[in-house]
């Protein structure tokens, strides 16, 4: 299942663009045999897209079809590192053509991306930077299929 990162905005390099890419890297390689993957990015650069209307509009563009969108936003269900391995694992077994986490730019989502969001997640009632947020979702996708190797990464 192919499971896809579109955010708004471009990430430079830096290091936050290394762990971006460590953690994809090492997600791609051991979901192979999970079914997971190819893990990739798609940025929407916010000079062609002003405003949370905009963005949001071209974050919808960015939805496969067959795929499942699931739009982090801080109204959304917050899960552990487990349940969050078991919606991936879910979404794969039920066929599902790949998931798009959607990632908004400064204001967040309008109205019209919540509402064709399969799913609402969030990683806590704290606001945190647009860049790391990208970070702390590839590696949350990374754990998330060690979780399913049964791979010593997470420790419960």
């Amino acid at each position: 299942m192919k499971i896809t990162i579109a955010a708004v905005g471009r990430m430079k390099p830096g290091p936050e663009r290394v762990l971006l890419d460590d953690y994809l890297t090492r997600a791609g390689q051991a979901g192979r045999a999970l079914a997971l993957g190819p893990f990739s990015v798609t940025e929407i650069d916010e000079r062609k897209a002003r405003g949370r209307t905009a963005q949001s509009a071209r974050l919808i563009g960015a939805i496969a079809p067959g795929a499942v969108a699931i739009a982090l936003d801080e109204r959304g269900e917050t899960l552990s590192s487990p349940d969050f391995a078991h919606l991936l694992a879910r979404l794969r077994d039920d066929g599902a053509g790949g998931a798009v986490f959607l990632i908004g730019g400064a204001d967040g989502h309008d109205k019209a991306l919540r509402a064709r969001a399969d799913r609402l997640l969030s990683f806590g009632p704290m606001v945190w930077p647009h860049l790391l947020v990208r970070v702390m979702l590839a590696e949350q996708l990374y754990r998330a299929v060690s979780i399913l190797a049964g791979g010593p990464y997470h420790r419960e």
